[in-house]
């Protein structure tokens, strides 16, 4: 039995491999699970996702399991706590920037219901269907993170540029990037 097809982006790591054949690209629409994916891919800025995906199970340790209601409430004592934390990136700017974006989560839960609601409109609820045939054709950003960065930031949002946007956008499904050759890639 061949190995199948995957997007060229994914190294052999079995840890990677899980991740694109099971959560990169299918639609998201748990709040929690939102949030989460928010909060690491502003932390992966600059960094490769797998560095994050390896750090993945002592981010949701230090963040209380994402539970953005706790981390809404951080003390000073708690931040530095997590500043202090090894196992994590412990980039000052963006774990400050956790509990604002834990705030600004739970205010837009409250105008739009869910953050579901919120985020999912941006593609009019049904997930974007790309057609690249290889990885360089993705692009960083589009128009459409452009606009969602900027609705973040509005509400209060940090470490939400387009291109994080873009990424976060690709691993929660609102837009489906598997290349045309990845097994992943929805045949008709």
């Amino acid at each position: 039995m061949t190995n199948p097809t995957r997007c060229a982006w994914v190294s052999s790591d079995p840890l990677y491999i899980t991740y694109h054949d099971s959560e990169w690209g299918v639609p998201l629409h748990d709040d929690q699970k939102l949030f989460e994916l928010l909060i690491l891919e502003g932390f992966q800025s600059g960094l490769s996702w797998i560095t994050i995906l390896r750090k993945r199970e002592d981010f949701r340790e230090a963040f209380d399991h994402f539970n953005f209601h706790q981390i809404a409430q951080w003390t000073d004592e708690k931040l530095q706590e997590c500043l202090e934390n090894p196992k994590i990136i412990r980039n000052r700017l963006k774990i400050q920037a956790v509990k604002m974006n834990a705030q600004a989560f739970i205010k837009i839960q409250e105008k739009f219901g869910s953050f579901d609601r919120y985020i999912w409109e941006f593609v009019s609820f049904t997930p974007i269907q790309n057609h690249f045939f290889s990885h360089q054709e993705l692009p960083s950003s589009t128009e459409l993170s452009l606009a969602m960065s900027k609705s973040l930031k509005k509400h209060g949002f940090k470490f939400v540029g387009p291109t994080i946007c873009y990424s976060f956008m690709q691993a929660a499904g609102l837009v489906n990037d598997h290349i045309t050759e990845c097994f992943c890639y929805p045949k008709k």
